[in-house]
């Protein structure tokens, strides 16, 4: 049996021993990496290249949906779960859009957290049972609720070209190519949108770009 090597991403330091315990005392796991915050979690990951990483929501800083984005992105190999105690509905869809392989609270037992490991390691998605409904509901919603002070946002010249192109589906790497800028000053500059905007994934800012008309027009 092959060992699933797991790297905790989490700002409550009990919260990471006590789960790093309780997958240790299985002999199929191994916790090699702790990470307080999203950003150092996305180092982290790419220095170890774990299988799978349990990764908080909310955190100081960057927060677990911005570092699901970046690690689906640069570490598309790797597994990432979403544990958390936020039962709101377009979190959840939020986190599966962007990449998630499963959405867990916190309050889920050991043996279901096993079997949902084992589970996205096979490729599956998973969920606790209790955000079925929270699911369903936030599909109705529209996924997008910008204020209704739309008007008062202002991007820069450089964001609205850069949102445009996210929302035409250019990865990070491939703006920063055509842009002729460094990778990250691209992903800087992406999480500096979202900030603006108050939302929280690439897909709201995709839609954000199609309502205000920012899509370059490719058909010419």
């Amino acid at each position: 049996m092959s060992i699933i090597r797991i790297l905790l991403v989490d700002d409550h330091s009990l919260f990471r021993s006590g789960i790093k315990s309780l997958l240790e005392s299985q002999d199929e796991f191994e916790v090699i990496g702790e990470a307080s915050n999203g950003l150092d979690g996305v180092k982290r990951a790419k220095q170890l290249q774990p299988d799978l990483v349990l990764m908080d929501l909310h955190m100081p800083g960057t927060s677990g949906l911005e570092a699901l984005q970046m690690l689906t992105e640069d570490l598309p190999d790797t597994k990432v779960l979403m544990l958390t105690v936020s039962e709101d509905g377009q979190d959840l869809m939020q986190a599966l859009q962007s990449g998630a392989r499963g959405y867990l609270l916190k309050n889920i037992e050991i043996d279901f957290l096993v079997e949902s490991i084992h589970k996205a390691m096979k490729g599956e998605s998973v969920m606790s049972p209790q955000m079925s409904a929270a699911l369903i509901d936030a599909v109705r919603e529209p996924i997008v609720n910008v204020a209704a002070d739309k008007q008062a946002i202002k991007l820069t010249p450089r964001e609205s070209e850069i949102i445009g192109m996210l929302a035409s589906g250019e990865s990070n790497k491939g703006i920063a190519r055509t842009l002729d800028l460094a990778e990250s000053t691209v992903k800087i500059h992406v999480q500096g949108i979202l900030r603006k905007l108050n939302i929280s994934s690439r897909v709201q800012a995709a839609v954000y770009a199609s309502e205000h008309g920012l899509i370059p027009d490719t058909s010419r």
